[in-house]
């Protein structure tokens, strides 16, 4: 299967509407659309403040989804730069060049795990400037984002981002979405988006997109089967850290675009070495929590 179409169309004056920049800007209205009902039924209190709270909420999980992703991309690529030169990273060094380029999001080169670390610091100090509770509003928020990544994620694949390593003969014929086949060389040299390298026309990858995506996904419906069953507030942010660190660190291992960025002689790649202090730290917190209760309709804790 190749369901590879960077631009999806142009607009009038040639201005094209990417594939990626669409799904992730969808995926973030359906992740605000599921948000709002729920954080005002469990922290609204004041009917003329709440919507606007909320849509303050948003706005500042929106900023910081994509400054987080845009200044991760630009923090690989300069790190990238200093570790092997302009040939190393082309993009790293017109960025030392013009600087100002970094703030080009039009341009594309965002890292998922950077948005999904902004998303949580912006919306967080939005929430307890709204006055919101801080471990209630990341629990909600993030079984919401997490589905919304799930949707942002399938433009990863619909430009070639994100993908798999070569897989091993004996396992081509595994159907989509376990493996797919990268466009011929041809289909590569019309559709100059595509962020899948040359030569790799027509081998077959491990769907390492596909993998993230539906990961996401089950990682949000996950929280929202937790959020009513949850026994203190911050439960399910720390749960959902907890699964999405160990889940993105062993997807990591079959990832085969280099660009991400690799360190220890190619042993972890960035990705991994932010997983794991996110897994320890969630695991770490949950389970010094085991024995905490806590009646969230009034916020008393019992041992």
């Amino acid at each position: 299967m190749r369901p590879m179409h960077p631009v999806l169309f142009e607009l009038p004056g040639g201005i094209p509407v990417r594939a990626f920049g669409l799904m992730v800007a969808l995926g973030f209205l359906v992740g605000a659309h599921l948000l709002w009902p729920r954080a005002l039924a469990e922290h609204g209190a004041d009917p003329a403040r709440d919507p606007h709270r909320a849509a303050a909420v948003s706005f500042w999980i929106l900023v910081g989804m994509l400054l987080g992703a845009r200044l991760g991309y630009v923090g690989v690529e300069l790190t990238r730069l200093a570790a092997g030169g302009a040939a190393a990273s082309p993009v790293g060094a017109r960025l030392v060049q013009a600087p100002w380029e970094a703030l080009y999001l039009w341009k594309g080169g965002m890292v998922m795990y950077g948005g999904l670390i902004g998303a949580v610091v912006a919306g967080a100090w939005s929430a307890r400037r709204q006055g919101l509770s801080l471990p209630s509003a990341l629990d909600t928020g993030l079984a919401c984002g997490f589905v919304g990544q799930a949707i942002g994620r399938v433009g990863c694949l619909m430009v070639g981002d994100d993908h798999g390593r070569v897989v091993p003969e004996a396992f081509e014929r595994l159907p989509f979405p376990v493996t797919l086949r990268v466009p011929s060389a041809a289909w590569l040299q019309a559709n100059p988006e595509s962020l899948f390298p040359h030569e790799l026309a027509g081998r077959v990858l491990w769907a390492t997109q596909t993998w993230m995506s539906i990961g996401a996904l089950a990682i949000g419906l996950c929280g929202f089967w937790l959020l009513p069953r949850r026994r203190y507030a911050g439960q399910v942010a720390l749960t959902l850290g907890l699964v999405y660190g160990l889940g993105r660190f062993a997807i990591e291992v079959f990832r085969g675009d280099e660009v991400r960025g690799l360190w220890f002689g190619g042993a972890l790649s960035t990705s991994q070495l932010l997983s794991i202090p996110l897994a320890v730290g969630c695991g770490a917190l949950l389970f010094a929590s085991r024995a905490r209760r806590e009646d969230l309709r009034r916020g008393e804790v019992r041992a």
